[in-house]
């Protein structure tokens, strides 16, 4: 018994740094036949100062992170190699800004679907923590919540 509770206590002081790491409103948009890639937004808030570095879903070949910015009348997106996430500070990936790419899609998005999406979060010490989401597929204009904390 003692054992067992000198385990219990160890695998408490080990619990990953970002444990507490909240992703709220999590969303896809929804494709149409013949869509080969779609975007994810989400709310990520991370207790201490951490990073995005990386992201994959199961329902695209490719997955990136990436910045659309507006550059005169031209609408600019890349890749990027990751989003920083001040400690404490809500950052939001939404349309026209920081979001997750979805590309090469299997098959098309249907509104109301969950998508899983894989986080990869960085955290100062250069340890990474592995966070799966679901991200509930919307049309376009259409608006709705849902709360994940891990």
């Amino acid at each position: 018994m003692r054992r067992l509770m000198t385990a219990a206590l160890l695998a408490l002081i080990t619990a990953p740094a970002m444990a507490e790491l909240t992703v709220k409103d999590a969303w896809v948009r929804a494709t149409v036949p013949q869509q080969k890639a779609t975007g994810a937004f989400m709310q990520i808030t991370a207790p201490k100062a951490a990073r995005l570095v990386e992201a994959s879903s199961p329902v695209a070949g490719v997955t990136e992170i990436h910045e659309m910015t507006m550059d005169k009348d031209i609408m600019r997106m890349r890749a990027i190699p990751g989003i920083d996430l001040p400690a404490g500070k809500a950052v939001e990936l939404k349309p026209g800004g920081y979001h997750v790419m979805l590309m090469d899609l299997k098959a098309p998005i249907t509104e109301g679907q969950d998508v899983p999406v894989t986080l990869v979060i960085e955290g100062a010490d250069k340890k990474r923590e592995t966070i799966v989401i679901k991200a509930t597929a919307r049309a376009l204009g259409a608006s709705g919540a849902m709360d994940h904390k891990h």
